[in-house]
């Protein structure tokens, strides 16, 4: 097999940055710094140990059903097949307004597949515009993604939900169902439509049900 491509499908997560309004922004600093650590090293030895405080809902993120759902499998329990080496297919979903029904997928094969949802709302990340207007998937198209058997579901978005709708009818579906969701993403354009594995493994947190990834696709 000849060598294959990686694309990566995140964002930065650095000092400041706000993925979400109103929540707080990662502080990264230094816990030891090159310098101060000069004095507890061999001469000409020195390293770097940083220090980050951060909410679990920073940059793209998979969410697992304990975000949800208080007796839902945590991001210890997810097996790494539902978020590693997933076959992966594109939705092209722009220019369909903000509300994605389930008519996005007529004819697409999502069994067993990472389902990602590609709107070009992350041209707006790092811009008040990136958390107005944003588009979602309705109820209806979750219900059939969790019918029709999708693995994971993911979109370049402000949320998976319409963030007017408190009752998050999407993450209730996907959820409920051991689906996890991979939000904030970006360079869904780059992807081809199907073809490629997908990748998006969170760190093993016991009593965590949202984490960043490092989401990419092999192509």
């Amino acid at each position: 097999m000849g060598a294959r491509t990686l694309i990566d499908l995140s964002h930065t997560v650095e000092h400041g940055l706000v993925t979400l309004k109103g929540y707080p922004a990662p502080i990264i600093c230094d816990y030891l710094s090159r310098e101060a650590s000069r004095g507890v090293y061999a001469e000409g030895t020195e390293f770097h140990i940083g220090r980050i405080d951060m909410i679990a809902n920073t940059g793209t993120y998979v969410d697992s059903p304990f975000h949800r759902f208080a007796d839902g499998r945590d991001l210890s329990e997810l097996p790494l097949e539902w978020l590693a080496e997933l076959e992966g297919v594109v939705v092209r979903a722009a220019g369909r307004g903000r509300a994605i029904g389930p008519e996005a997928f007529a004819g697409v094969e999502v069994a067993g597949r990472a389902v990602l949802v590609h709107t070009g709302h992350a041209a707006h990340w790092g811009t008040d515009a990136y958390f107005e207007g944003h588009p979602f998937l309705t109820r209806a198209a979750a219900e059939l993604l969790r019918d029709a058997g999708a693995r994971l579901v993911g979109i370049d978005s402000l949320n998976i939900d319409d963030t007017d709708d408190g009752a998050r009818p999407v993450h209730t579906v996907l959820l409920g169902a051991e689906i996890p969701i991979c939000e904030h993403m970006r360079g869904l354009e780059e992807l081809p439509d199907d073809g490629f594995c997908f990748y998006a493994v969170p760190v093993k947190v016991k009593g965590f049900g949202t984490f960043p990834v490092r989401a990419f696709a092999a192509v």
